[in-house]
């Protein structure tokens, strides 16, 4: 395994550790606040960057606490780069056509 790829993992595993330790707070509220305190959390101060990797993570399955899950369907999913050029106007490059794609 390349250090990159040991790079990408452990990303990987540092969200669903951040998403489940916000999910473990809101656990002592009641479902609907858990939920909405999740997604709030996460809407607040997560960077597209970091949301975008979470809904990856998500249609993965990887580990999430069901709290976590329930309060995905709140959290704002980021455009991607292309969709903002899109969005501006501009004509995407080649590349970000292809990065879309994937």
């Amino acid at each position: 395994m390349s250090h990159d790829e040991d790079h990408i993992t452990s990303t990987s595993e540092k969200l669903v550790r951040m998403a489940n330790q916000i999910a473990a707070f809101f656990h002592s509220k009641s479902r609907e606040e858990g939920i909405a305190g999740v997604a709030e959390h996460i809407n607040k101060f997560w960077e597209p960057r970091m949301r975008r990797q979470f809904f990856e993570l998500l249609d993965s399955g990887e580990g999430f606490d069901e709290l976590v899950v329930a309060a995905s369907a709140r959290i704002k999913r980021p455009i991607s780069p292309a969709e903002a050029d899109l969005k501006l106007g501009l004509k995407p490059s080649p590349a970000d056509i292809a990065a879309s794609q994937k």
